[in-house]
């Protein structure tokens, strides 16, 4: 009998559509808006992928909420048909986060990348190094 979440991941992946990075890549190309779950440390380290949208994990349903004032501004209110890719660094936390943004809050087409941004960047797909931003002046 296996652990309890790796129960909880193998049901979350029956239920959310998996993409391989260059699918992904190519779903991004069509208008899909991919959102990076990694923390600012991996991002520092590893790099980001050029147009993803960075997301804390902590306050992904505040910002996938489209009918929260707090929800990103790439999404419209109202809209729970948008294509969502989600992307972590291994393809663990981006499946079970996809499964539970779709229950919680209805969103009808959040996806999540296999292997996450390690098998992004093994595929060669484009990756730029985080830069330090400086805080805006007061």
């Amino acid at each position: 009998m296996s652990d309890v979440i790796t129960r909880r991941l193998a049901e979350a992946r029956r239920r959310v559509t998996r993409y391989s990075p260059e699918e992904a890549a190519r779903a991004v190309e069509d208008g899909a808006l991919l959102i990076d779950l990694r923390p600012l440390e991996y991002r520092l380290r590893n790099g980001e992928i050029p147009g993803a949208v960075s997301v804390s994990r902590h306050v992904l349903e505040w910002r996938l909420d489209v009918s929260s004032e707090w929800r990103l501004k790439e999404l419209a209110a109202g809209d729970l048909d948008r294509e969502i890719i989600l992307i972590c660094n291994e393809g663990y936390t981006s499946s079970l986060a996809a499964d539970q943004v779709m229950g919680l809050l209805g969103l009808r087409d959040v996806k999540d990348v296999v292997g996450g941004f390690a098998a992004w960047q093994a595929a060669g797909l484009p990756t730029v190094p985080r830069l330090i931003r400086a805080a805006p002046p007061d």
